[in-house]
């Protein structure tokens, strides 16, 4: 896994009216990577209906600890929609990756173990796919006014229920959510 780069890495895209692909709609997005290479980010406030942890620690022999409260998985984004990414607060979890100050990343099988059955105590977010994109193409979609980047903060992936993370995040840099329109910004 690729340590982050600059540009909008790391930060919230968040999802605008004007977005036309329905999958993003009110979308958050942690941004990972950003480079000259192409983006790429988790979506952190679209839980997935199934599966479950249950069904994780099951494919993985996991036996998953009684504590875990949030049992919920998270559409991270369509890109290899089968390969889980953990967001979480130990850095002594393996193959750990800080994105910001508090806030990990591991890809490791081992750290959803250690994770999954409280070996390790973290507070997480299990996201399955990423959001990519080829060079170029994130930079036109902020021109056309589909995102609109800013600064990410760990609370939000934590602390603030999924549901939501969209108007927390647009409220914490002065934007109401109501007043947004559709291909006309705000009125």
């Amino acid at each position: 896994m690729k340590t982050p780069v600059s540009g909008l890495a790391p930060g919230f895209l968040v999802a605008l009216p004007q977005m036309r692909d329905a999958n993003f709609a009110q979308a958050v997005i942690l941004m990972v990577e950003h480079g000259d290479d192409g983006a790429m980010g988790l979506i952190v406030n679209k839980p997935l209906p199934l599966p479950d942890l249950r069904d994780v620690s099951l494919t993985h022999d996991i036996d998953l600890d009684a504590h875990i409260e949030d049992l919920r998985i998270f559409q991270g984004g369509f890109v290899e929609a089968e390969r889980g990414f953990l967001l979480h607060d130990n850095p002594a979890l393996p193959e750990s990756v800080q994105i910001l100050p508090g806030l990990y990343l591991s890809g490791s099988v081992d750290s959803l173990r250690a994770t999954l059955s409280g070996e390790q105590s973290a507070r997480f977010r299990l996201c399955l796919g990423y959001a990519g994109w080829a060079p170029g193409q994130l930079e036109k979609e902020l021109c056309e006014g589909c995102w609109l980047p800013t600064e990410a903060e760990a609370r939000h992936v934590f602390d603030t229920p999924s549901e939501q993370i969209w108007n927390a995040v647009l409220r914490d840099i002065g934007i109401e959510p109501g007043r947004l329109l559709h291909g006309c910004g705000l009125q």
